[in-house]
C-alpha cells in the first residue's frame, strides 16, 4: 500500500505562557467588559453572535453538504465521506455516493484510511512509553531483539527515528514494494535481515512504510497481542470507535473499502495491487470514528465523554518535529495553511483510495476526508483543502469543470488510435518493404527496424524511470499502471503494434531472402547444361 506525499510548511511551534497574576487577570476582565458596553458591533457592525452564525453556515452541515455534492458532480467521485469537528463537538459527518460494490457511503461506512495509520502507530508507542515499558531514544533493538539488518549501523536505530522517518531505511536500499509482500508484521521485520540502510540513523528524512511497521511489531512483541487487537482494546474501543479495525494486507480490505480508477469519465471499480500495509497504512475507519478521533486530538489525549488515552505531554511529544525535517514528527505532518494558521495533519494515498486528516490548534477544526478514488486524482486531498478554507471563512475553490484527467485520457485515446492507424498501414505494407530491403545489407535493415523499439524501452524500464523522477521511490510495474492507467494502456498498446509490425517485417524479409530474384540464373537447367554442335 503505497504511501508518498506529507504536508510540507513551515513548522508550527506551541507557545507556552507563563500563568497570568491577578493583576492581568483583573485588567483583562475590565478590557473584555469596556468593549461589550461600548463597542457591541465590530468595526464592520458584526456582532458577536452574528459572527457565530457566519462561521456555522461556512463550515455547517449545509455548506459542506452543497460543496461535497457540486465536487462530486464535476468531478465523477464515486464516494467519499467527511468528518468537521471542533474541539469536542461534531459540526458534520456524512457520507456521498456509492462504495466499490455499489452500496451507499454513509458516516458509518468503513474505508481506507491508509498511512494516516501512522498517526495511530504512534499513539500506541506513546502509550508503552508511558508505561515505562518502551523508552523513545533507546535502540529498536533493546525491545525487539528480532530487527536484525545486514548493516550493523542498524542496531542504533531508536523507536523515536521509526516515528519521525529518521532512520536511515530508505526505497533505494531496501525495495519494500517491489519485494514479495510480507503477510503479517513479524513477516515483514523479517525481511530486513538482507537489507541495509541508505544513510545512518538520525543523518537523513526519509518517508518509508517499512519504519511503522517495524514500531508497529515493536508494539505487538511489548504488549504481548496483535497490533490488531492493542488498537482496539487501548484505542478504539476507549473511544467508541466501533468501525474501526487495523489489517494486513490489501487482500483483507472489506468490500466497502475497495476503491476505483477514472478513464475516459468512467469510474472503474478495482481492486488494490498486492502490498502490505499493517502499522504504516492498515487502519480501516469510518467518518463517525474519525470525528471521535479528531475530538481527541483537540482534546491532547481527551477524547469525547473524557476518556483519556494519552497524556497532552506526549501529545505534545508526537507534535515536536523531527530534528532534520521541521515538516514531520512522530507520525505527523505539520505545515500551515494558505492563511498562515498551523497545520497538523497527515495525508493517505492507495492506488485506488486515499484520505486527509487536518487539525488546526488555533481554530480547534479538525477535519478527515476519505474518497474511494486512487492517488492519481487527488480527490480527498482537493475536498480537505476546501474545507480548511471554508473554515477560515474563506471562499472554497471550485471545482473544475472539465477533469483534466478526462482531457488527458482522450489525448490518450486519440493517441491509440493513431497507434493502430498507423501499424495497420505498416502491416499492408510490409511484402513492399521487405522487397526493397531483402537484396541490401542486414543491418541497412535492422537500422530501418530500430525505432519501432522506441515504445517498448519505456514500457520495460518504466518503474527505473519513475524511481529516478520521484527521487528513489520503490514501485512496481503494476501500480505505475493504477497511476496512469491511460498512458500505460497506450504505452502497452503501441508496444504491441510495434513488435507485431517488426516480426511481420522480419518473416516477410526471411522469406524474400529465400526466394531467388528473376534473373538470377538459380534453378535455370538449360543455363548449365553443355551447348550441341549443331548439324
Amino acid at each position: 500500500m503505497p504511501e508518498f506525499k506529507i504536508i510540507n510548511g513551515p513548522l508550527p511551534r506551541r507557545l507556552v505562557n507563563s500563568l497570568p497574576t491577578a493583576r492581568a487577570v483583573t485588567l483583562a476582565v475590565l478590557l473584555l467588559t469596556a468593549v461589550t458596553t461600548f463597542a457591541g458591533t465590530s468595526a464592520t457592525g458584526e456582532t458577536g453572535e452574528n459572527r457565530k452564525t457566519r462561521e456555522a453556515e461556512q463550515i455547517g452541515p449545509a455548506s459542506v453538504d452543497r460543496f461535497v455534492n457540486a465536487y462530486r458532480e464535476a468531478t465523477g467521485l464515486p464516494g467519499v465521506a467527511v468528518a468537521v469537528t471542533k474541539g469536542d463537538e461534531v459540526v458534520h459527518v456524512a457520507g456521498y455516493g456509492r462504495t466499490a460494490s455499489g452500496d451507499p457511503v454513509t458516516a458509518d461506512t468503513p474505508m481506507a484510511i491508509a498511512s494516516l495509520s501512522k498517526s495511530f502507530t504512534s499513539l500506541a508507542v506513546m502509550q508503552l512509553v508511558e508505561k515505562g515499558v518502551v523508552r523513545l531514544d533507546e535502540p529498536v533493538r533493546v525491545r525487539l531483539p528480532e530487527f536484525v539488518m545486514a548493516d550493523p549501523r542498524a542496531a542504533r536505530i531508536t523507536v523515536r527515528q521509526l516515528l519521525d522517518q529518521t532512520s536511515g531505511m530508505a526505497d533505494e536500499a531496501f525495495p519494500e514494494r517491489s519485494l514479495p509482500q510480507p503477510r503479517s508484521l513479524r513477516e515483514a521485520v523479517a525481511r530486513l535481515r538482507d537489507a541495509r540502510l541508505a544513510a545512518a540513523p538520525g543523518t537523513r528524512w526519509s518517508y518509508h512504510n517499512t519504519n511503522a511497521q517495524v514500531a508497529a511489531r515493536l508494539v505487538e512483541v511489548v504488549s504481548g497481542t496483535t497490533f490488531a487487537g492493542y488498537l482496539r482494546q487501548h484505542v478504539f474501543g476507549p473511544l467508541g470507535m466501533r468501525n474501526s479495525t487495523t489489517i494486513d494486507t490489501e487482500r483483507d480490505l472489506p468490500a466497502s473499502a475497495r476503491g476505483h480508477l477514472h478513464l475516459l469519465g468512467a469510474t472503474l471499480a478495482v481492486a488494490e495491487p498486492s502490498g502490505f500495509g499493517n502499522g504504516s497504512g492498515g487502519v480501516i475507519s469510518s467518518a463517525r470514528d474519525m470525528a471521535r478521533w479528531m475530538i481527541t486530538q483537540s482534546g491532547e489525549g481527551t477524547g469525547p465523554g473524557g476518556v483519556r488515552v494519552v497524556s497532552a505531554a506526549s501529545v505534545a511529544e508526537m507534535r515536536t518535529p523531527s530534528r532534520i525535517n521541521d515538516s514531520y514528527a512522530l507520525g505527523w505532518s505539520l505545515g500551515t495553511t494558505a492563511k498562515g494558521s498551523p497545520v497538523v495533519g497527515h495525508g493517505g494515498d492507495l492506488l485506488t483510495a486515499t484520505a486527509q486528516q487536518t487539525l488546526l490548534p488555533r481554530s480547534g477544526y479538525g477535519i478527515v476526508v476519505m474518497s474511494n478514488t486512487g492517488t492519481a486524482y487527488g480527490d480527498s486531498d482537493a475536498v480537505a483543502d476546501a474545507l480548511v478554507a471554508m473554515a477560515e471563512g474563506e471562499e472554497p475553490e471550485a471545482p473544475p469543470s472539465v477533469s483534466p484527467f478526462l482531457v488527458i485520457d482522450l489525448a490518450m485515446a486519440l493517441a491509440a488510435v493513431a497507434t493502430l492507424l498507423m501499424a495497420g498501414r505498416g502491416l499492408a505494407c510490409s511484402r513492399r518493404w521487405a522487397g526493397r530491403y531483402g537484396g541490401r545489407p542486414v543491418w541497412r535493415a535492422a537500422m530501418r527496424l530500430l525505432p519501432y523499439a522506441a515504445p517498448g524501452v519505456p514500457c520495460l524500464t518504466i518503474t527505473d524511470v519513475f524511481g529516478v523522477l520521484a527521487r528513489g521511490k520503490d514501485i512496481t510495474w503494476m501500480q505505475v499502471t493504477y497511476l496512469y492507467p491511460s498512458f500505460m494502456i497506450w504505452l502497452v498498446l503501441a508496444t504491441g503494434a510495434c513488435a507485431i509490425l517488426v516480426l511481420v517485417r522480419i518473416g516477410h524479409l526471411v522469406r524474400t531472402r529465400r526466394t531467388p530474384s528473376p534473373g538470377s540464373g538459380e534453378g535455370d537447367h538449360s543455363a548449365a547444361q553443355p551447348s550441341r554442335p549443331s548439324r
